[in-house]
């Protein structure tokens, strides 16, 4: 199979939401088919909003159903051990990382736990971003957890929701996650429960909007504390929002993993943020790829 297309957008995308959103349509709540999930990327990339994708987001043990030359961002579910057989499968298929996504599991020792996860980039020659995701508030251990991600020149990677609404973490914690990533100049992504812009109240619980995080993020770069940053995340009003400069928020902000890309782009679009373009293109088609 030819590697597919690169996206075209018959109209300029701004570069503040260019990449946002890392297609991660097999991940729940989505639980896509991993092979739907491609053909719906790849149409995306014909699309008038291609440039609001990133990356497809796989984990380690499907990465070997994905075509050559999509980019894919690996998510390593049995931690350091897997970053070996993920680079040599990607070097074997000419797969086109654009980064690898790690949880720390050693609750003892997050930090050695992350050195773990560096040795292991580091002996496989591993060129692309590499997340870490430190569980937990935010403690001394975590705060040298982190220490270590920075050190390592890695990111860091925040879960702002989850199935169970009793696990999604406040605006104080998250706030205070984006604040140690800011103290230590260490970019970030997001996961999990991101797909609306703003600040909502579904039914159970609360859920955080990625235009939130984008606000709490340029509070702090710009001097605020983590108390400012958590009434960012309270924000609720989204014309405020969408008015507020966000210039210096994806420099750190880098991305989130959602599992539906029309959500946010239909946020976008009701806040005025995008202009949609009626005209889409032809797309390729997905052959069976073992």
């Amino acid at each position: 199979m030819a590697p597919p297309p690169a996206p075209v957008s018959p109209t300029p995308w701004p570069d503040q939401w260019r990449g946002l959103v890392d297609d991660a349509a097999i991940f729940p709540p989505g639980n896509a088919e991993l092979l739907q999930a491609l053909q719906a990327f790849l149409d995306r990339r014909a699309e008038w909003y291609a440039d609001l994708v990133g990356s497809f987001v796989v984990t380690d043990t499907q990465l070997g159903s994905v075509p050559a030359g999509l980019p894919v961002s690996v998510v390593l579910t049995t931690g350091a051990g897997a970053v070996e057989g993920v680079a040599a499968l990607a070097a074997r298929k000419d797969l086109r990382l654009t980064g690898l996504e790690a949880a720390v599991r050693d609750v003892d020792d997050p930090a050695g736990n992350v050195r773990r996860i560096d040795a292991a980039a580091r002996a496989a020659e591993v060129d692309v971003p590499v997340f870490v995701e430190i569980p937990g508030p935010v403690t001394p251990a975590w705060l040298t957890a982190a220490d270590e991600v920075a050190a390592c020149g890695h990111r860091l990677k925040l879960r702002l929701g989850n199935v169970d609404h009793d696990l999604i973490p406040d605006a104080g914690t998250v706030a205070a996650w984006i604040d140690a990533a800011l103290d230590r100049e260490t970019p970030f992504k997001a996961t999990a429960g991101l797909h609306r812009g703003v600040r909502h109240d579904p039914e159970g619980g609360g859920a955080h909007g990625f235009l939130n995080v984008m606000a709490a993020t340029q509070s702090l770069w710009d001097g605020g504390s983590a108390h400012d940053a958590a009434d960012a995340l309270e924000q609720r009003d989204g014309v405020a929002l969408a008015g507020a400069d966000l210039s210096s928020a994806r420099r750190w902000f880098t991305s989130f993993g959602s599992c539906s890309v029309t959500e946010p782009l239909d946020d976008l679009v009701a806040l005025g943020l995008v202009s949609p373009d009626p005209s889409p293109l032809a797309s390729p088609a997905l052959e069976e790829h073992p």
